[in-house]
């Protein structure tokens, strides 16, 4: 049979079939020509199309990528960001981790793990990126959760320890780490980490739940490879910033307890809020960060940047100060851009939206930390509907529209609605995607392909 509107990149041959994705108008399908690798000649889009997709063409399934010097995640909360993002890293020398989602926003979502892979399997087929790509699991806390995304195959795990850091505490150490560390200055690269006594409590108290926890979970699921998947640590979800003598001494116990992990990330001083740059001392930044790249280099891991969407102002640091080696995550920054492609084509829509993401605000701030004043937003009365794409242009609107994603796409027919009108503009937001991604890569130094 002929199908009109093949994606042409799709096209896949294996012996005595052909296979390839076309566009049926309100979703894809999967089409298989001549030899029985799939059910029928044309399949959904299912988790079980996904599966024997990443059988039959391995670039298709996730690999590790943190062993590569420039990784970059891009959480695509909506499944639909794949073919933009393909774009930007068909250019960039940096690997990708397409499919980055938290317990958190599946949760807000209604989406699954499962989901969330198989949109980066299909979107990988579809554009035939065969470069290889990750999948996180990000910021998870519990075991249950580490375990549910490691049987799917995802091959980052983000350990979040911020229910086991306890603030201003004070520790006791074992006579091990005294005689390691107290009164010891260690020389990284032009930077002295000193632990006094009154250092030593401090830190441990902090962090010593934390560590623990952190060899429990990689004990029972990575030590034994078992599952082929990387570790990154977070000690970012804390109120204050990560001191030196915190990065080094977790680090350290780290590597000391057989712990293999491939990046950290702390918790920079100023504030990395949602869908905004940065908010503070630029050169206060470039300090800290010169300290944190030299801790990370001394042992070997990288430095992570989490909620890095929009940070234009400090990416130069990051790349520069880590020597081009880094990890940096963006995942809201899709939505928005998706969003402001409504305002700019939909304009009633827009408005709707916005007009609820106003009411649901209070409840959305349960789930994040901003700095939003809703009196920064003018009114919608006062805006023709030309004006409304340059709401994205102002923080308070764009943190107004960030953290109320789940609420708004749970809330009446607006998934329905928003969902159509994206694919009917699927080649103008993979454009947008290209365009502001790539800004994030091109800012942080990237070198292009």
């Amino acid at each position: 049979m002929k199908y009109s509107h093949v994606y042409p990149a799709s096209v896949h041959e294996l012996p005595g079939a052909k296979i390839y994705m076309i566009d049926l108008g309100d979703r894809d399908a999967l089409v298989c020509e001549g030899k029985d690798y799939f059910p029928q000649e044309m399949n959904e889009l299912t988790h079980e199309t996904a599966n024997r997709l990443r059988a039959l063409f391995p670039f298709t399934a996730p690999v590790p990528v943190l062993n590569y010097d420039r990784s970059v995640g891009v959480g695509d909360r909506l499944g639909l960001a794949g073919p933009g993002h393909i774009r930007v890293f068909e250019k960039y020398d940096a690997m990708p981790v397409f499919a980055q989602q938290s317990i958190r926003e599946l949760n807000l979502t209604n989406r699954t793990f499962e989901d969330v892979l198989d949109s980066a399997t299909f979107a990988v087929f579809r554009e035939n990126f065969t470069r290889g790509f990750g999948a996180d699991g990000d910021h998870l806390k519990k075991p249950e959760d580490i375990e549910y995304a490691l049987s799917l195959g995802f091959t980052m795990i983000t350990l979040d320890l911020s229910e086991h850091i306890h603030a201003n505490a004070d520790g006791e150490y074992s006579q091990d780490v005294r005689e390691l560390y107290l009164g010891k200055t260690f020389r990284v690269e032009d930077h002295e980490i000193e632990f006094t006594a009154d250092e030593l409590k401090r830190v441990t108290g902090i962090y010593g739940d934390a560590l623990d926890f952190a060899v429990q979970m990689y004990d029972r699921f990575l030590r034994d490879g078992t599952y082929k998947a990387e570790f990154e640590i977070s000690i970012d979800e804390t109120g204050t910033p990560t001191r030196p003598s915190e990065h080094f001494f977790v680090a350290n116990e780290l590597k000391r307890r057989g712990v293999v992990f491939m990046t950290i990330a702390p918790r920079f001083i100023g504030e990395f809020q949602k869908g905004i740059d940065y908010i503070g001392d630029v050169s206060a930044f470039d300090a800290e960060m010169d300290v944190h790249a030299a801790i990370a280099r001394h042992f070997g891991h990288k430095v992570s940047v989490h909620s890095g969407s929009d940070k234009f102002s400090i990416f130069p640091s990051v790349g520069a100060r880590t020597h081009q080696r880094y990890h940096v995550k963006t995942a809201g920054t899709n939505w928005l851009e998706a969003m402001k492609l409504v305002a700019e084509h939909a304009p009633e829509l827009y408005r709707e939206v916005h007009a609820y993401a106003l009411k649901a605000f209070d409840e959305a701030t349960k789930y994040y930390h901003v700095t939003t004043n809703l009196a920064n937003i003018p009114s919608l009365d006062t805006l023709s509907d030309a004006q409304l794409p340059a709401l994205f242009e102002n923080n308070d609107a764009r943190q107004l529209i960030h953290i109320t994603y789940g609420l708004i796409l749970n809330h009446g027919d607006f998934h329905a609605r928003l969902y159509a009108f994206w694919r009917a503009h699927a080649d103008e937001y993979a454009a947008a995607l290209e365009k502001h991604i790539g800004r994030h890569l091109e800012t942080l130094g990237c070198p292009k392909r």
